[in-house]
C-alpha cells in the first residue's frame, strides 16, 4: 500500500510533458495543379505562389517573405504555401527540371538556392555569346537543357545541393517531365488568368495588382500586426 501511494504521489507531482509541436515544413506534397506544396493541407490560410526562374522580383519575393511565411505561418500549420512554374523561356524550362530533380522534399530547397544564386547565373548568361546560346534553342532536347545547365554554372550549384552530374543529367534529359511542366503551367495561368509573376492565389482566389511580399503581407490574416520575429 505505501508503494502504490508513494507511485501515485509521484504520478500527481510530476507534470505532463507535451508533445512536441509539428514542424509543418517539413510536410511536402505534390498538388494535382502540377504544383509543391509546403506546410499543413488543411490550414485556413491556402497560398499559391506562381513563379518564374527568370524573373528577378520572384527572387526578391522569396528573399523577403522567408522569415514570415515559410518560418511561422507555414511552420507553425497556420498556412500552406503552394509553388508552381510559371514558364516563360527555355531557360525557365531548364531551371524547373533542375529543381524537380529528386525526390518531392527536395523541392524547395533546390527552388529556394536557385532563386538565391538567380543573380549570379543570370549574369552569366548575359555573357554567353550568341554563337553559344544558339545550343540552347536547337538540336536534341536534353543537349539544350545540359548547354543551358553548363553555360550558367548549376552543375556547381546543384553539386552543392548533393547532386552527381549524371543525376541532374537524367532529370535535364526527361522530355516527358518538360512537357507536364510546360503543360500545368499555362493550365495555371489560365485557370486563374495570371498577369505575370510573381503572382499569388489566396484561398482560391487571385489577388490582382499584388506581386511583392509588401503588399502580400497584409492579406495573409493570421500574421500579427508587428514583424513576427521581433513581436514571438
Amino acid at each position: 500500500m505505501i508503494r502504490m501511494a508513494l507511485a501515485l504521489l509521484a504520478a500527481i507531482a510530476m507534470p505532463a510533458i507535451p508533445a512536441a509541436a509539428q514542424n509543418w515544413n517539413a510536410t511536402f506534397s505534390a498538388t494535382d495543379g502540377g504544383g509543391h506544396r509546403v506546410g499543413n493541407p488543411d490550414a485556413d490560410t491556402q497560398l499559391i505562389v506562381f513563379s518564374s526562374y527568370t524573373c528577378p522580383h520572384c527572387a526578391t519575393f522569396e528573399r523577403d517573405s522567408e522569415a514570415e511565411l515559410r518560418y511561422f505561418l507555414v511552420h507553425e500549420g497556420r498556412a500552406a504555401l503552394e509553388m508552381r512554374h510559371m514558364i516563360r523561356n527555355i531557360v525557365d524550362v531548364a531551371a524547373a527540371l533542375a529543381t524537380e530533380c529528386g525526390p518531392e522534399d527536395k523541392f524547395f530547397a533546390n527552388h529556394r538556392t536557385m532563386l538565391a544564386s538567380q543573380e549570379d547565373w543570370l549574369a552569366r548568361g548575359r555573357d554567353v555569346s550568341p554563337q553559344r546560346q544558339q545550343r540552347w534553342n536547337g538540336g536534341d532536347f536534353g543537349q539544350r537543357m545540359r548547354a543551358i545547365a553548363g553555360d550558367l554554372g548549376w552543375y556547381d550549384i546543384m553539386e552543392r545541393r548533393g547532386y552527381l552530374r549524371s543525376e541532374l543529367d537524367a532529370c535535364l534529359s526527361d522530355r516527358a517531365a518538360a512537357d507536364a511542366i510546360v503543360a500545368a503551367s499555362q493550365a495555371g495561368a489560365a485557370q486563374y488568368n495570371v498577369p505575370g509573376t510573381p503572382s499569388f492565389v489566396l484561398n482560391g482566389q487571385l489577388i490582382d495588382g499584388v506581386h511583392n511580399w509588401l503588399a502580400l503581407r497584409p492579406l495573409l490574416t493570421n500574421l500579427p500586426a508587428e514583424t513576427v520575429l521581433e513581436g514571438g
